[in-house]
């Protein structure tokens, strides 16, 4: 007697391997509109100067630019460059986020407290944050210390207000439920607080990111000689202006890294949240 396998029901289609549904996830992630588009303004650009239209003393076709980016990595003054920035903005952003959130949530939760430190806190952070340089200069010198002292001063007002407005904006009704259930003050803001104003911390977070990095470059140029805004400036003074581009063009690529970064651990530590803000969306 022989067996023969069953065969597949009509319709029914075998579920694909994992690594293509993975690979799937990701390519649905990518901009590949965006991609191209910004490909065909870069083919635009080197057509223009090579062709005579954009003519400008120092502006560098983008074959000279990738040459300047191609001799700073065999150099290696790129990749150091780059490290140093990133450290810098990485660890103040982190230390900025820690005093701010602290601090938020200490005002959002005192009202007291409030009053005492509004008019202070008002008027410390409507200086505008790329003023404060010169001062952490003149305080600290061309030092690794002052750059960071710079970023942790800039990148904490965004997380301590975002902080306190999502601390004040959790519904009454949900604090009478930690009363009703007889919950502690920590075990409160642990369980429900925090988790009801995550939303707003994290935008918080993610304009305190962008900070760093703006405010770490800063530094660099007007003072600190290491990272990227040195590399930058050094460049520019040295009329080698494909180096100089590639330089610029590393910042962004840095900032669009950072902010890849944050978006990618956001989703994977707190996908509730995500979920939620989508939903308001």
């Amino acid at each position: 007697m022989t067996t023969t396998a069953a065969s597949p029901e009509v319709g029914q289609q075998e579920a694909p391997p994992a690594r293509s549904r993975r690979g799937a996830g990701l390519l649905r992630h990518v901009n590949l509109p965006g991609i191209g588009f910004l490909a065909l303004l870069v083919v635009l650009w080197e057509l223009a100067v090579r062709g005579g239209l954009l003519d400008f003393q120092f502006l560098p076709a983008p074959s000279e630019v990738l040459d300047g980016a191609q001799s700073l990595v065999e150099g290696g003054e790129l990749w150091s460059a780059v490290l140093h920035t990133a450290l810098v903005a990485v660890g103040g952003w982190i230390l900025a986020s820690t005093l701010g959130a602290v601090l938020g949530i200490a005002l959002g939760l005192s009202p007291a407290l409030w009053r005492w430190t509004a008019s202070s806190i008002e008027l410390l952070r409507s200086f505008p944050s790329i003023t404060f340089v010169p001062l952490a200069v003149l305080l600290l010198g061309f030092s690794y210390k002052m750059e960071l002292v710079v970023v942790i001063y800039a990148s904490q007002w965004p997380v301590l207000v975002n902080t306190m407005d999502g601390v004040r904006g959790v519904s009454p009704g949900l604090r009478d439920v930690t009363r009703t259930l007889g919950m502690g003050r920590l075990r409160s803001l642990r369980t429900v607080i925090l988790p009801a104003a995550a939303s707003k911390m994290l935008v918080g977070l993610r304009l305190g990111l962008n900070l760093s990095l703006i405010l770490a470059v800063a530094a660099e140029i007007v003072g600190n000689p290491e990272g990227l805004g040195y590399g930058l400036v050094f460049e520019q003074q040295a009329l080698q202006p494909g180096r100089m581009f590639a330089y610029f063009i590393v910042i962004g690529l840095l900032g669009m890294l950072l902010n890849a970064l944050f978006q990618l651990a956001v989703r994977r530590l707190m996908p509730g949240v995500i979920a939620a803000t989508d939903r308001k969306g």
